[in-house]
């Protein structure tokens, strides 16, 4: 069902909600015969075995068990266990009273022969701190919404003052499951033991810088459960198996040809970088639509790309007057990357909404093009062209009527929204890109760092995605493989430069290598 991807160690397969992952729980309870109790021993077991090879050996080791009242802390009464036969030195904190524990929960407290400090006070639990070789944080679960207040709030910040390494248990405490907020304060781990799926939140940040090490724990639960998830996190072999295949007698035809409409005053440069990473990814012809009078600027910035001039304003922005041009160059091109730098002048904004409605072919639309829509996203609402979307989160703010703060609150939820609304696929650009498509599909791109949050690789990736499309892939393959590779080029930019100081052109030029890591 999943696999490691040999470009950053991460988990690669499907990734759910809490709601689902208490579904499966229950399920596997009542249809397939599992206790509860053994669902709760694996968890502990996994999360041991974990600690061992992790932090291990620990033998003799003092191992510090923090442990709330629900089942997380179950988890944690268990690990407590397997780590005491192991031979470390356990010392269990549980930051309740006792009669708070029940269920599940509470038998693994009754089964723990060790003494359990109940509600402690904090100078015992910074001692402890002080004094343990490793952490394991079992405080809060899934479950959690609210900020996280009184004695679990100070251990939390305690831990996080320390220098002991930390071990989380299904998640690090303080996480909201779904949307990666951080609740008041969390647990930042160096080492994550998640159980049966990842869960969103592990995935978006804030909450996601607070993971560290990911592991995924397998506790007994049928993976039969897992049909309904439709959340996943994409990785090499994916994207390989739907790279289009070259063969030895190609031609420039073989590999189709992108229309680039960019650029306006200022912004020449967007056309050039988008252009061009068409070529890069593979496509055999770039065609770039600029501004007439921006022609011979682009022209000498590019080689391999060909002009075409376009009717243009007095602000040297493409004109409405350019429509007719645009839908003839539109014609002869197999794919069109539309937005790029181009502005949100009024009489550019007409062009782009007209072109929208009757362009035929599949088109990626970006940037200015998607700000040129936000007053009117009709063209999208209708009957159109396959389409692919790459909003960054202000973008999509715009575009749904709402704000950047609750668009990053909950990103899952608005590229599925937009998606469905738009009819096209919607790429959610950010640390952890995600991409959806209308029928609720969501797929999590972890390629990239952080040296490539500089101008102009939005443009790459527009141009990326557009050169896939015309290579013959349908919107969904081209956004998923083109954010994939265009993160994966940005990471070995990175790795040959550092992340500080890297530009747009950086990410451009690694395109053929990163391709070359996945086709050999």
């Amino acid at each position: 069902m999943s696999h490691k991807n040999r470009a950053d160690n991460q988990y690669i397969g499907k990734v759910a909600t809490s709601a689902q992952m208490r579904k499966f729980d229950r399920r596997a309870v009542e249809e397939f015969g599992i206790p509860s109790l053994t669902l709760m021993e694996n968890a502990g077991r996994r999360v041991a075995e974990t600690a061992a090879s992790e932090f291990g050996p620990l033998t003799g080791k003092r191992v510090t068990i923090l442990a709330g009242r629900g089942n997380n802390g179950g988890d944690g009464f268990v690990v407590a266990r397997y780590l005491k036969d192991s031979g470390a030195k356990i010392r269990v904190f549980l930051l309740a009273a006792k009669d708070d524990v029940k269920g599940d929960a509470r038998v693994n407290l009754d089964k723990l022969d060790l003494p359990v400090e109940a509600n402690p006070a904090m100078n015992e639990i910074r001692a402890a701190l002080v004094d343990s070789d490793l952490v394991i944080d079992a405080i809060l679960g899934t479950g959690i919404r609210d900020d996280v207040r009184g004695l679990a709030a100070d251990v939390i910040e305690a831990m996080n003052n320390s220098v002991c390494k930390v071990l989380a248990v299904d998640l690090p405490s303080g996480l909201d499951t779904d949307n990666g907020r951080i609740c008041g304060v969390c647990v930042r781990a160096d080492c994550t033991v998640t159980f049966a799926l990842p869960k969103i939140g592990l995935y978006t940040y804030p909450g996601a810088s607070c993971v560290g090490k990911m592991i995924v724990g397998d506790i007994g639960i049928p993976p039969a459960l897992y049909e309904e998830v439709n959340v996943e996190v994409i990785g090499d072999e994916w994207v390989s198996a739907r790279l289009p295949d070259r063969s030895a007698d190609s031609h420039k035809g073989t590999f189709g040809t992108a229309l680039v409409i960019a650029g306006s005053s200022g912004f020449i440069g967007a056309a050039a970088l988008a252009s061009e990473a068409v070529l890069r990814i593979g496509a055999g012809l770039s065609v770039a639509a600029v501004p007439g009078g921006l022609q011979d600027v682009l022209a000498v910035k590019v080689t391999e790309v060909m002009t075409r001039p376009l009717p243009e304003t007095e602000m040297r922005a493409v004109s409405h007057a350019a429509l007719n041009p645009a839908l003839e160059l539109s014609a002869k091109a197999d794919a069109v990357v539309i937005g790029c730098g181009l502005g949100a002048w009024p009489d550019t904004g007409r062009f782009v909404r007209k072109f929208l409605r009757l362009v035929d072919k599949p088109t990626v639309v970006d940037a200015d093009a998607l700000n040129c829509l936000s007053d009117d996203p009709t063209p999208l609402e209708g009957k159109h062209a396959d389409m692919a979307l790459t909003p960054h989160p202000g973008e999509m703010a715009r575009l749904l009527g709402t704000n950047i703060e609750q668009i990053q609150s909950d990103r899952v939820g608005a590229v599925r929204k937009a998606a469905s609304r738009f009819g096209s696929v919607v790429v959610l650009k950010g640390a952890h890109t995600l991409i959806a498509e209308p029928s609720g599909r969501v797929f999590i791109n972890v390629t990239g760092n952080s040296g490539m949050a500089t101008g102009g690789t939005g443009d790459v990736l527009a141009g990326a995605i557009g050169g896939l499309l015309a290579q013959g892939l349908s919107p969904l393959d081209a956004a998923v493989c083109g954010t994939y590779i265009h993160g994966m080029a940005g990471d070995i930019a990175a790795s040959k430069l550092g992340e500080p100081g890297m530009i747009a052109g950086d990410v451009l030029r690694y395109l053929p290598k990163a391709l070359k890591s996945l086709t050999l």
